[in-house]
């Protein structure tokens, strides 16, 4: 089934998320229309390979174009003007720069997948279920309400604002026609009459004047309380969201609700300032003793003023974080001298800002005082904020062209190099603007979450274990000397987040006995999950006992492991992956002979296996297990077709695939057969064909095993052989002459 029917059978909490994930930049109806076609390409290796992916987009716009003959001829008017729009769209914005579009479609089939994985894991960790908390919902909605209310109130005033103008309007009116009578005819009793009139609408105008002033106090005081407990911690909130989804969790939604409260509290807080200074424009017409404008209004406006003040500098933020475009999955983590992108959005949207304020980035402003290394922005740093960028008219702007270049230290040399740099050294990126609108000037400033710089590409795993324990452990936005003291953090949360990071990275998270054997391996016991604090250096600075790497680096190479050589395998669920070897024979003890598991190796980096069960003669369970292997051999060899066609000697025997069942009674070639890259070639003789006498040839894996040996095979024994090759030597051959030919110490060649 391909990936974007299983995403069409989500449930509809599920399918909000898919919903996210596609705009303008990448829209759903192409998604649906090239389904297939798109999971076919691969996206990925056209991100530094410009034209792989120019033609990329030149099939993709040819495909369209297809669509597009075949809804004509159906004379589907709404089909046809919509294919017409994207693909004007598409090629607009990508004809330029095509590796972008590679970026985008393969960063939107990878949240799938996160997505996908997400709703195949049924339990949740400590982390999901306090992000994920149901309250979160209410207060939202609570807050959407208030800010209506709000609204309303100051919409309500606004009214009683005009009906006063109008009431002093006719007052002032009155009150000169009154002033230029005769002074003889003022004892006059339709002027007596008149006058008790004004006096009337006087006390009129100063109840309304109390009376505004008041419900505009009320206003004020909704909003106070609305920002300081609601408004901010809801934006707390997203930003705790954000910092788990940048390590692989769930992603994370609720800006676009907090952009609609924060530009209704903006527009009602100007409404109330305008209706403030309408009522000075009454007090310079109109005043008396006793008048409540003067004593009331400038401390109303000043706390108008503030609220503004407060609302805009919590509104810029950054909705992005920043990332290389080539390594999606690892945000955070930047290397010096290429381009990454970051993205801020402005929360209050008004007409009147858009292209009207320009944002500056800049990077180490605020360094911590111990960090040797400082940074400059190459590139394009000063950008205004449009509200052309988003699919959703939001007031943003897209850094996409910056690039961090280390600066000479002060002696004139250059800083650190190459494995020198240090991957637990934090950095900040902030953005500053300034927001000028209705005679204020408003000073905005943003900052990323920590960063690291690498200088290669080979620092970047130990980088992103720093950028995991950061965000894992504090919710601080800025706390850029945390690794002088790192905080320990719970092995329940961690088990979460590595979860994440094969669901994020590889399509599929990790069960219950996967991380069990996980926990295990980082802490030597059974432990209890919620109660164990582990540190830093033993998750990614100590060794593991007996070996030369560390646990973080050690399954950092099986996620490069799965991403590269075996991924279908992984995402189907054939590989049972991180089990013990005592567990692994615990499981296949009492199974038939044949059953068998893969497994990664725990003692070489990057490497996997599989173990089979047999019975002897005196029907005892003997297990083995093969050779892990490697990136080096599953380039050459599909690791399907390795187990399709796995071969042992045992003595005398003719060889023969041991491997029947896939744990824990699944036939091979059912749980196999989709991803054989080629049904097994017939046995061709020397004299049947090949090119100008040559024997066609397959390597097959061929193991040898002696008849008392419960070792697992040496390097030696594993031995690439054409099928071809092995029939004529059948042929000609006995059993034991093959036996030394294979034992023999040039078959290893």
């Amino acid at each position: 089934m391909s990936q974007w029917n299983q995403v069409q059978q989500l449930e509809t909490k599920f399918l909000e998320q898919i919903d996210q994930i596609y705009d303008d930049k990448f829209p759903m109806e192409v998604r649906h229309l090239l389904a297939q076609w798109i999971e076919n390409q691969d996206w990925e290796s056209a991100y530094n390979n410009e034209p792989m992916a120019a033609i990329l987009l030149q099939n993709l716009l040819i495909k369209l174009d297809e669509h597009f003959d075949r809804v004509s001829q159906e004379k589907n008017l709404l089909l046809i003007h919509n294919l017409k729009r994207i693909r004007k769209l598409l090629q607009g914005k990508y004809q330029n720069n095509p590796m972008h579009i590679a970026v985008v479609v393969s960063n939107s089939l990878r949240e799938e997948r996160r997505v996908l994985a997400s709703a195949n894991m049924p339990l949740q960790g400590p982390l999901e279920k306090s992000l994920q908390n149901s309250l979160v919902t209410e207060r939202q909605r609570n807050a959407e309400h208030k800010v209506s209310a709000i609204k309303n109130s100051a919409q309500m005033t606004d009214q009683d604002v005009k009906y006063l103008e109008d009431l002093q309007e006719e007052f002032d009116f009155r009150y000169k026609t009154m002033q230029s009578v005769e002074q003889n005819d003022k004892n006059n009793v339709v002027v007596k009459q008149e006058m008790l009139m004004l006096q009337e609408m006087l006390n009129t105008i100063d109840f309304r004047r109390k009376e505004i002033l008041n419900k505009t106090a009320q206003v004020i005081k909704e909003t106070e309380d609305l920002m300081n407990n609601t408004l901010i911690e809801e934006l707390l909130d997203w930003k705790r969201r954000q910092q788990i989804a940048c390590v692989g969790g769930p992603l994370h939604s609720g800006l676009d609700q907090l952009q609609n409260c924060f530009t209704l509290l903006a527009e009602s807080l100007f409404q109330i300032r305008r209706q403030l200074e309408k009522l000075d424009e009454f007090f310079v017409k109109l005043t008396y003793e006793g008048d409540s404008i003067p004593l009331q209004r400038p401390h109303l406006l000043e706390r108008v003023n503030f609220l503004l003040y407060s609302l805009f500098q919590s509104s810029l933020v950054v909705e992005k974080q920043p990332c290389m475009p080539t390594h999606p999955q690892r945000p955070l983590v930047l290397k010096t001298l290429i381009q990454f992108t970051v993205k801020l959005r402005l929360l209050i949207k008004l007409p009147e800002l858009n292209y009207q304020i320009k944002v500056k980035a800049a990077i180490d402003k605020n360094a911590s005082p111990i960090s040797s290394r400082r940074f400059v922005l190459c590139g394009t740093h000063v950008k205004a904020m449009t509200m052309d960028e988003s699919a959703n008219g939001s007031l943003s702007v897209e850094f996409r062209h910056l690039q961090p270049k280390e600066m000479k230290s002060s002696a004139g040399n250059k800083g650190y190099e190459g494995p020198q740099m240090v991957t637990e050294e934090l950095h900040s990126i902030s953005f500053e603007t300034q927001v000028c609108l209705y005679g204020l000037t408003i000073d905005l400033e943003a900052s990323s979450l920590p960063v690291v710089m690498i200088s290669n590409v080979s620092q970047l795993p130990n980088a992103w274990a720093s950028i995991i324990w950061y965000n894992l452990s504090t919710n601080e936005p800025q706390n850029l000397a945390f690794f002088n003291n790192p905080p320990s953090i719970t092995l329940s949360q961690l088990l979460e987040v590595l979860s994440w990071q094969f669901s994020s990275y590889v399509g599929r998270g990790l069960n219950a006995d996967q991380l069990s054997m996980l926990a295990e391996k980082l802490t030597g016991q059974q432990v209890i999950y919620s109660s164990y604090q582990l540190y830093w250096s033993k998750f990614c600075k100590e060794h593991l006992p007996g070996k030369s790497f560390t646990f973080w680096v050690w399954l950092e190479a099986i996620l490069e492991l799965i991403k590269k050589h075996i991924l279908p395998l992984w995402i189907d669920g054939c590989i049972m992956g991180f089990v013990s070897k005592e567990k692994e024979r615990v499981l296949l003890k009492d199974k038939m002979p044949g059953t068998f598991l893969l497994r990664f190796s725990e003692s070489n980096l990057g490497g996997i296996t599989f173990t089979w069960v047999y019975k002897s003669e005196s029907g005892e369970e003997i297990f083995h297990s093969v050779e892990p292997y490697n990136k080096g051999r599953l380039t050459a060899l599909p690791f399907a077709d390795i187990l399709r066609d796995y071969k042992v000697i045992v003595a005398d025997n003719v060889p023969e695939n041991p491997l029947k069942y896939l744990y824990p009674d699944i036939p091979k070639d059912k749980a196999f057969g989709k991803h054989y890259s080629s049904q097994p070639n017939e046995v061709l003789r020397p004299t049947e064909g090949g090119v100008k006498g040559y024997v066609p040839s397959v390597f097959i894996p061929i193991s040898k095993i002696l008849r008392d040996s419960t070792d697992p095979p040496s390097p030696s024994d594993l031995l690439p052989m054409s099928p071809s090759v092995y029939a004529v030597l059948k042929e000609h051959l006995s059993p034991t002459i093959m036996e030394t030919a294979l034992s023999s110490p040039c078959s290893t060649d």
